[in-house]
């Protein structure tokens, strides 16, 4: 049974500063820089479905690169980005634009047109440098932000990563609710996986104390909100 997330004693957040750059996370799962007209999604990894049948003849239903794209055109549509940002494991692996499907190759050619697209290396597409159309770049700076696929040992102000798929878990009234979540502090924000079929790690798990020693606030993409949860308000899996 679906459980919505409706907490009483959260509230909605409609963006937030990082390193002196206003953000809006975005119920896509996408981040908005306004000052910047720059839209951002990480870990797309599209083609996975078709990496794990020719990898392992495993099926999966060959979808989830529709899908994404489908849910990445609503966002671009409503928006309006003069850039687009995809922060690494756009691919799922390198051969991942090969298997594209000529219908969703050019929808990523129409939702580049008329506007700058860069693609950040992940550890998943980092041989990838050609056939998708826009540019490449291991890093990139926006104002006072540092885009990258995985964060810095050493934190530093300003940093967006992905990478780590966030996902928070609540339980409230003998139920709980598991969400993809936006990971942010003061000095850096990693982002949820933006991709229809992407496993996500709970933010309970060790990994996030040693990116996150001073605490960190979830913000969980609910129905219709985003809600600002506390890592203490968070359960493990």
């Amino acid at each position: 049974m679906a459980v919505s997330l409706k907490l009483e004693k959260t509230h909605k957040t409609p963006g937030a500063t990082l390193a002196g750059e206003t953000l809006i996370l975005d119920l896509s799962g996408a981040l908005w820089l306004p000052e910047h007209r720059t839209l951002v999604v990480s870990d797309l990894h599209l083609e996975k479905g078709s990496a794990f049948a020719a990898r392992s003849g495993q099926f999966l239903p060959p979808y989830d690169t529709r899908e994404t794209l489908a849910n990445l055109h609503e966002a671009v549509a409503r928006l309006d980005p003069a850039c687009v940002v995809c922060l690494g494991d756009s691919f799922h692996d390198a051969q991942g634009p090969a298997r594209l499907d000529v219908a969703d190759r050019a929808l990523i050619a129409a939702l580049q047109e008329g506007r700058d697209w860069i693609w950040i290396s992940g550890n998943h597409d980092r041989a990838v440098q050609d056939g998708v159309g826009g540019r490449f770049a291991d890093t990139l700076t926006v104002g006072g932000l540092m885009l990258r696929h995985e964060p810095a040992d050493k934190p530093e102000i300003g940093e967006v990563a992905g990478h780590f798929h966030p996902i928070g878990k609540v339980a409230m009234r003998g139920r709980a609710v598991r969400r993809r979540c936006f990971v942010l502090d003061g000095t850096r924000l990693v982002m949820p996986a933006f991709g229809a079929l992407t496993g996500g790690l709970n933010v309970r798990d060790k990994v996030f104390d040693d990116l996150f020693p001073g605490g960190f606030t979830a913000h969980l993409i609910g129905d219709g909100r985003v809600f600002a949860i506390s890592r203490t308000m968070l359960t493990r899996e």
